[in-house]
């Protein structure tokens, strides 16, 4: 089933979404919560708990990419669960990730750099549209997917040192790029 049928569904509040939702888009929305939260029960509460919010905004959202709209509920689902999970806490698994980008994209913390995120996200789409197909991978699965940088690595046929270097390199690119866009940092 296509994803605008999909949507449709959810705005004729027909339960079938749910199941149709989860057969096209249950495994990308299991791994995106699986590599955050590593562990399989959290996992699926996101997952479902996904399910459950995307019933909740349909209507009155209209998705133009339903894959993206339920892949950022899910990574924000699985953000949220882990942080409260790890409050006290010291982890280096998406403290490390989270870590790794902060001093090259800024916190919303402010009315004003709420209203900023629109910028941000674009710029950081025109960034990752100039990359080479292999970065711009290598990139989001370990920043937007959150999978290890021994998995990548492994995946790649280099060693992890190498490619942590590689991911360096992007992040200080990706700062560069947005100095020269004018986001503030």
């Amino acid at each position: 089933m296509d994803d605008r049928a999909i949507v449709e569904l959810y705005h004729r509040r027909e339960e079938r979404a749910i199941a149709e939702t989860d057969q096209k888009y249950g495994g990308l929305c299991h791994s995106i919560a699986l590599g955050l939260l590593g562990d399989r029960e959290d996992a699926e509460e996101c997952v479902n708990d996904t399910w459950h919010a995307a019933w909740n905004r349909m209507p009155p959202d209209w998705p133009q990419s339903l894959g993206a709209f339920l892949g950022r509920i899910t990574r924000n689902l699985s953000i949220s669960r882990w942080r409260r999970e790890h409050a006290q806490k010291r982890y280096d698994g998406i403290e490390l990730l989270l870590s790794e980008l902060e001093d090259c994209v800024p916190a919303p913390g402010t009315v004003e750099e709420t209203l900023e995120r629109r910028q941000l996200g674009r710029a950081i789409s025109a960034w990752l549209d100039g990359l080479e197909e292999g970065d711009r991978r290598i990139f989001l699965r370990r920043y937007w997917y959150g999978d290890a940088v021994k998995d990548l690595a492994a995946e790649a046929g280099q060693g992890a040192n190498a490619l942590a270097q590689r991911l360096l390199r992007l992040r200080k690119g990706l700062r560069a790029f947005l100095e020269s866009e004018g986001v503030e940092l």
